[in-house]
């Protein structure tokens, strides 16, 4: 990949670390981050920057987390403003020390962009909230554009990759959505290369379009140290096409899938689609 560093991308790191905000394309070691900053965007990280879980895959760190930050909302609309964003990605580390999981944080992180910035789109990339489902009915409330929940990985592997998730309580979660709120699009992200197969990629695809998941993104996982869950296969930009086509068949609305496509890869555009 091009580094594409210049004025933007400096201009974005210097407004993020003054708010002093998180992101995840910093605390998950995303390899698009030099595309998206140097292009005005980036995917907010909001309730601190560490992880009440322990997944095997993921670079967020993990430890004791910090205090609720009654002003972070604000300093996110902030940001957004200064961005210019006409849409903007919100997600969080998973704080299952949180009575709702954080989910009033995401309201009213919803609420502050809104009243600085009214017509920007919100997509908001959520934990499970461990099952709570009032904590997912104030967030569907707020009527974000779109509620976003990754699955990650197929159900054969989710025990081992997904510390403290549970396969079934997330697809329970994206099938709320699409039943409560017809309007507000559902996605999901996959994966690939944990050691899944193409037929149980095929299976995970039915699963989440037998929930009327509207949106999927599917990219290659990349170890992001020796002590992560070790990397099984590298899919070619030929087979990612192939899954694309295959996810269709299923019936998703539209299927983001390549080596560096993440869950907030071009988000407004697919949400677009």
């Amino acid at each position: 990949m091009k580094a594409p560093l210049g004025e933007t991308y400096a201009e974005i790191r210097k407004l993020i670390g003054d708010l002093d905000l998180h992101t995840v394309c910093q605390e998950a070691n995303c390899p698009n981050r030099l595309e998206c900053w140097s292009q005005r965007t980036a995917t907010f990280l909001i309730l601190g920057d560490n992880c009440t879980r322990r997944c095997k895959f993921c670079n967020i760190k993990r430890g004791a987390p910090q205090p609720l930050d009654p002003a972070e909302p604000e300093r996110v609309a902030e940001a957004v403003a200064a961005m210019g964003l006409k849409y903007a990605v919100i997600t969080s580390v998973t704080r299952d020390d949180l009575p709702d999981g954080g989910a009033a944080a995401f309201v009213e992180t919803v609420h502050a962009i809104r009243r600085l910035n009214p017509d920007t789109g919100i997509e908001l990339l959520i934990p499970d909230f461990g099952g709570c489902e009032e904590s997912l009915k104030i967030v569907i409330d707020s009527e974000p554009t779109i509620i976003n929940h990754n699955l990650e990985t197929t159900r054969k592997l989710t025990p081992v990759v997904r510390k403290g998730a549970d396969y079934e309580r997330s697809l329970e979660l994206l099938d709320r959505v699409s039943r409560t709120t017809p309007r507000i699009k559902s996605k999901s992200g996959l994966m690939v290369g944990l050691g899944e197969t193409v037929d149980d990629l095929r299976k995970t695809f039915d699963d989440l379009a037998g929930v009327n998941c509207n949106l999927l993104t599917i990219g290659q996982y990349l170890p992001p140290s020796d002590e992560h869950y070790p990397l099984q296969k590298y899919y070619t930009p030929k087979e990612f096409e192939e899954l694309k086509d295959l996810a269709l068949e299923s019936g998703f609305d539209s299927v983001l899938a390549g080596p560096l496509v993440r869950s907030s890869y071009h988000a407004r555009e697919q949400s677009q689609g």
